[in-house]
C-alpha cells in the first residue's frame, strides 16, 4: 500500500484536531505520518497538548517540538489517533503488532473518541488472521504461559502460541517491561468471551482485542481514503 495513501489517511484524521485539544497519539508506521503532520501544524500555531503511547513516539513528538504530557497530569483526552492491525465491520480492532498494546489501551479508553488510520489490508471480515498479542509479566511466564494456552485452544485457536522473539533467542521487552505472547487463531468466534478469559488470568496484563473502542476509521485504499464509522 502507498505510503502516500498512507498519509492522506493521516491528514484527514488530522483535520479532525483543533486548537485546545488534548490528543493520544499512536505507534506504528501509519500512526508515525499522522505525528508528522501534527507536528507541521504545531509549528505554524496549532495549539495542542500530546500523550504518547510508546517511547518511540514520545521521541518523535518531541523532535517536532509538539507539548507532551501524561495521564497523571491530564486525566481525560479529546480524541486518540492510532493505527491497528486488523479491523473488522464493526470496527472492533487487533492492535500490539508493534508491541505498544498497553499503553495504547490505556490511551484510548481515557480519550473522549478513538480514531484509527489504517490501509485497506487491515480489513477483515473476522479478527483473528493477524496474530493476537497477549502481554504478559515475567515473573510466572511458565505458569501464565500454560494458562494463556488452555484459554486460546478453549477458543479454537488454529495455530501456536509463540512468545515474541524467542525464536532469536532475545525476548521482546514492552516499554513497560512486559512480555508478549503471540497467539494464532485463525478466526476469533466470539472476541468478547476471549478477552474476559484471558484478564481472568492473574500473569495476563492485557491483550490486543480493542473491543467497542474506535469511533471512526480512515482507510487508504488504492481508490483513496474511505470513512468507516461506527454506527453503535
Amino acid at each position: 500500500m502507498s505510503e502516500t495513501l498512507k498519509r492522506q489517511a493521516a491528514a484527514m484524521a488530522l483535520a479532525e484536531i483543533r486548537s485546545g485539544m488534548r490528543v493520544g497519539l499512536g505507534t506504528g508506521s501509519t500512526a508515525r505520518h499522522f505525528v508528522d503532520l501534527l507536528g507541521e501544524k504545531v509549528a505554524q500555531g496549532l495549539d495542542v497538548v500530546c500523550v504518547p503511547t510508546s517511547e518511540a513516539t514520545d521521541r518523535q513528538a518531541r523532535d517536532l517540538g509538539i507539548v507532551i504530557s501524561d495521564l497523571e497530569t491530564l486525566d481525560r483526552l479529546d480524541v486518540t489517533v492510532d493505527g491497528a492491525d486488523e479491523i473488522d465491520p464493526a470496527l472492533n480492532l487487533i492492535k500490539g503488532g508493534g508491541g505498544a498494546l498497553l499503553r495504547e489501551k490505556i490511551v484510548a479508553a481515557s480519550s473522549g473518541a478513538m480514531i484509527v488510520i489504517a490501509d485497506s489490508s487491515k480489513l477483515v471480515e473476522a479478527l483473528g488472521q493477524f496474530p493476537l498479542p497477549i502481554e504478559v509479566n515475567r515473573f510466572g511466564l511458565g505458569a501464565t504461559r500454560r494458562a494463556v494456552a488452555e484459554v486460546v485452544a478453549a477458543h479454537k485457536a488454529q495455530g501456536d502460541l509463540v512468545l515474541r522473539g524467542a525464536d532469536r533467542q532475545d525476548p521482546f521487552v514492552t516499554d513497560g517491561g512486559h512480555l508478549i505472547l503471540d497467539a494464532f487463531f485463525g478466526r476469533i468466534s466470539n472476541p468478547e468471551a476471549l478477552s474476559r478469559d484471558l484478564l481472568d488470568i492473574p500473569g495476563v496484563v492485557q491483550h490486543g482485542l480493542f473491543l467497542n473502542m474506535c469511533s471512526k476509521a480512515y482507510v487508504a485504499t488504492p481508490d483513496g481514503v474511505k470513512v468507516l464509522q461506527n454506527r453503535n
